[in-house]
């Protein structure tokens, strides 16, 4: 079964419980919690207009069924930014629907409207249905991540 298409525009201050119930939503999908002053500054950043963070709803009957977030940064193999898509989440009762699919294709929209070179994101090897929706959307590189926290 397909929903309709989402609606999806910029996230806004009003939007912002409906955002951290999604985002609250999402640190658990990732078996993760962190500090709310963390929680308040990617809120800031998302709506700061001289922030390189942008934010984006998916909207469906009145309510924000999805969240994706991205971060635009020069890069030395161009001359243009890169789109990177930082994170991406559907409510569980849409999830395989179409609405992350659709906030994808917002993100590209949005990243070639920026002039960006590409777009980008990285995901848990073991994220089998992300895995099936970005095949049908990007193609996996044969990069590494790896990363040390400090």
């Amino acid at each position: 079964m397909t929903t309709a298409t989402p609606e999806i525009h910029p996230l806004t201050a009003d939007d912002f419980g409906l955002w951290q119930t999604l985002w609250h939503d999402y640190l658990r999908f990732y078996d993760t919690d962190l500090p709310t002053d963390t929680t308040v500054a990617t809120w800031r950043k998302i709506l700061d207009t001289n922030s390189a963070i942008f934010g984006f709803g998916a909207w469906q009957d009145g309510h924000l069924v999805g969240i994706v977030h991205t971060v635009l940064h020069p890069n030395t193999w161009n001359t243009t930014d890169c789109c990177y898509l930082e994170d991406l989440f559907v409510t569980d009762a849409l999830r395989g629907q179409g609405v992350g699919q659709a906030l994808i294709h917002h993100v590209y929209d949005f990243a070639a409207q920026q002039g960006c070179n590409r777009v980008y994101w990285v995901t848990q090897a073991d994220n089998l249905p992300a895995h099936q929706l970005y095949e049908r959307v990007a193609n996996q590189t044969e990069m590494v991540q790896y990363r040390k926290d400090l």
